[in-house]
C-alpha cells in the first residue's frame, strides 16, 4: 500500500503567497508552470491551488493570517530555498530579475557541477535557478568541496 497520492512526491512544497493568482501567473511565465487546479474562496482569494513545474507538483494558497497561514512578507522573509532546474539558468534568472525578482547571488559555475544563482521572487520565496553542466556523483562533489575548502 502506498502512502503517497499518485502524481505527488513524499515531500511537496507548499507556498503561501500574498497574491497566489499573481504568483501562479509569474511561475507560469518563468518556470513553465501549468495550473492543475484551484479552489477559490467565495469572497475572493485562493484557498488551495496546484501547479506543475516539469513533473513536480507545487501547492500554494493565498495568505489567511486569521488562520495562521502567512506569506513570507509577513514574517520578514523565508529561510527556505527551492532549487529549480531549467534549460538555461542565465536566461531564466535574468528574465525573473527583470520581472521583479531580487538577485541575491548572480549565476556562476558551482563546484558541484551546476551553474546557478539565487533570487527572491516577488512573493518572498527564495529560489536557486540552476542548469546542470557537469553530472557528478556524491563522491566527486565531496572531493571537490574538500579541495575548494582547502584552497
Amino acid at each position: 500500500m502506498t502512502i503517497v497520492r499518485p502524481g505527488y512526491a513524499a515531500i511537496t512544497p507548499y507556498l503561501v503567497c500574498s497574491d497566489a493568482d499573481a504568483a501562479i501567473a509569474w511561475y507560469a511565465r518563468h518556470l513553465g508552470a501549468t495550473e492543475r487546479y484551484r479552489l477559490a474562496m467565495p469572497g475572493g482569494g485562493i484557498a488551495h491551488a496546484e501547479i506543475a513545474i516539469d513533473e513536480m507538483v507545487v501547492m500554494l494558497s493565498d495568505a489567511f493570517p486569521d488562520m495562521g497561514i502567512v506569506a513570507p512578507d509577513a514574517l520578514g522573509g523565508s529561510p527556505v530555498s527551492l532549487q529549480v532546474y531549467v534549460a538555461d539558468a542565465d536566461a531564466t534568472f535574468a528574465a525573473m530579475v527583470a520581472d521583479g525578482a531580487e538577485a541575491l547571488f548572480e549565476v556562476t559555475d558551482q563546484f558541484h557541477g551546476d551553474r546557478s544563482g539565487k533570487l527572491r521572487d516577488p512573493f518572498g520565496h527564495l529560489w536557486f535557478v540552476a542548469t546542470n553542466k557537469e553530472p557528478l556523483g556524491p563522491d566527486e562533489i565531496v572531493a571537490r568541496f574538500g579541495s575548494q575548502s582547502e584552497g
